[in-house]
């Protein structure tokens, strides 16, 4: 077995690459772009909103308490009328890249320590590069990329975009598992 604590190179490197992957990605790639549409009457939906003064949160359109309530008229009337959504709102404020990009980094630590834990219980030293490849590329790939198929499913998040986020996991994945595949104890 293979300690976590032969592993921190790997961890680090591997979050590392994720991090610098995600950037170009997001900042030269830029094919995340047509994935926020503007709305037609932004000005107008902005103001609305802030008359409600609603907090930081998640909300739903229209807002359904219970499921006994999804059975009323009303109810059914406002889900056939429209819109029907999920709008999550922050505080306002310019938003704070670097608080973002340090969770970020935090996120892919933990989900770089996740594969080494699995990857370390499961693979003696020495083991070749391809299986290390095939297991920490796998836990990599299910951990950045399997949950973005709900958002699809639950949400109405567009498949297009969903597609993009598969994509941008395996991207991850990659990276992640040649990190490991390479530094792996001999």
């Amino acid at each position: 077995m293979v300690s976590l604590t032969q592993l921190w190179l790997p961890i680090l490197l591997a979050a590392v690459f994720v991090f610098l992957g995600s950037s170009l990605v997001h900042m030269a790639l830029r094919w995340h772009n047509s994935d926020y549409l503007p709305h037609p009457d932004e000005e107008g939906l902005r103001a609305a909103i802030r008359k409600g003064s609603p907090g930081p949160g998640q909300y739903t359109l229209p807002h359904c308490g219970d499921h006994k309530e999804m059975g009323s008229e009303a109810m059914k009337k406002k889900f056939e009328e429209g819109p029907i959504g999920f709008l999550i709102l922050t505080a306002p404020g310019v938003p704070n890249m670097g608080r973002y990009l340090g969770q970020w980094f935090v996120y892919t630590l933990a989900i770089s320590f996740c594969v080494a834990y699995l990857a370390s219980r499961t693979l003696a030293p020495g083991t070749p590069y391809l299986q290390v490849f095939r297991v920490a590329g796998t836990v990599a790939f299910l951990a950045y990329a399997a949950a973005t198929v709900q958002g699809s499913i639950w949400f109405g998040k567009p498949w297009k975009v969903t597609l993009k986020d598969l994509a941008d996991g395996l991207i991850y994945a990659l990276l992640t598992a040649g990190a490991f595949g390479w530094l792996w104890p001999r």
